[in-house]
């Protein structure tokens, strides 16, 4: 990520932190370091390691902590990909995009389709202003549904 971004979403942070008297301890400002090094989706579990191997040991409660307190300063989007996945992304990142999700496997994939974008955009919603959109498109990957389509076929032999 482009440096400069990086800096405007330390900031941020850094402006939301003193806003709501929280502390500026160095393990959220790793934690957010890491994250903005993430160029896709990504969970808890996948972020403390990614921590671990840069020799950065923090507890998992810090992480949930802080993951919870970034994403209510409105820099990262949380995203409940299934009843038992949850996944995050940079909100600069997840306003550029749609998702595309297994419902058999759960894998998610980016869509980038920029008219689909610009007719989100244009919605006229009364007594409501959007501040960014995040849409999901339920489904089968192509793995799957050749999975699916060789069973049936197998069935109907």
């Amino acid at each position: 990520m482009d440096s400069k971004i990086q800096k405007e979403i330390r900031d941020s942070f850094t402006a939301y932190l003193t806003e709501k008297k929280l502390r500026k301890t160095k393990e959220r400002y790793a934690i957010l370091e890491e994250i903005c090094n993430f160029s896709e989706h990504f969970d808890i579990i996948t972020l403390h390691q990614r921590l671990l191997t840069a020799n950065f040991h923090v507890s998992k409660a810090t992480l949930y902590n802080t993951v919870d307190v970034l994403t209510d300063a409105g820099i990262i989007v949380r995203h409940q990909v299934t009843t038992q996945l949850v996944q995050y992304e940079l909100r600069r990142l997840a306003d550029s995009h749609l998702h595309l999700i297994c419902m058999k496997c759960s894998s998610v994939r980016e869509l980038k389709n920029a008219h689909l974008k610009g007719l989100i955009h244009t919605l006229k919603t009364p007594r409501f202003t959007p501040v960014f959109h995040s849409l999901y498109i339920y489904g089968l990957c192509a793995r799957c549904k050749n999975k699916q389509q060789k069973e049936l076929n197998k069935r109907n032999k």
